[in-house]
């Protein structure tokens, strides 16, 4: 994920959002987390499907940028479980994953995922879905 100066310079965000960060590659997850900061946005990062389980509740994010491959659980069930949580129900779910096959995307929206970004993380394509 490679990032210029001049993208952060232009890139700082008319809508401020909190973001969960979730991926067990943690310098992928501290970078990432970052740059939402620098970006404008509330972020936080965390490295396993359980503690991203037990932060959303109370972190409250807008949105959570969760990846698939997790060792405890997959994605898919912790985007399952969110769903399950009547009190974290409105949070957007983005998976962003290494699986980037219209299957995995297929997949990704049947366990209650949002949007599908595949890695790298398209630095616009990211901006664009935090705006909406």
């Amino acid at each position: 994920m490679a990032v210029s100066a001049e993208w952060v310079a232009n890139k700082v965000s008319a809508t401020r959002r909190k973001v969960l960060v979730v991926d067990d590659n943690v310098d992928a997850a501290m970078s990432l987390a970052q740059l939402l900061e620098l970006d404008g946005h509330q972020s936080q990062a965390v490295y396993g499907a359980l503690e991203a389980l037990e932060c959303v509740p109370q972190f409250r994010p807008d949105i959570v940028l969760l990846d698939i491959g997790l060792p405890e659980m997959s994605g898919y069930e912790v985007a399952q479980r969110l769903r399950q949580m009547t009190d974290v129900a409105p949070v957007k779910l983005i998976a962003l994953t290494g699986y980037g096959q219209s299957d995995d995307k297929a997949r990704a929206l049947a366990a209650g995922f949002d949007a599908h970004l595949a890695k790298p993380v398209d630095l616009d394509a990211l901006e664009r879905m935090l705006a909406q």
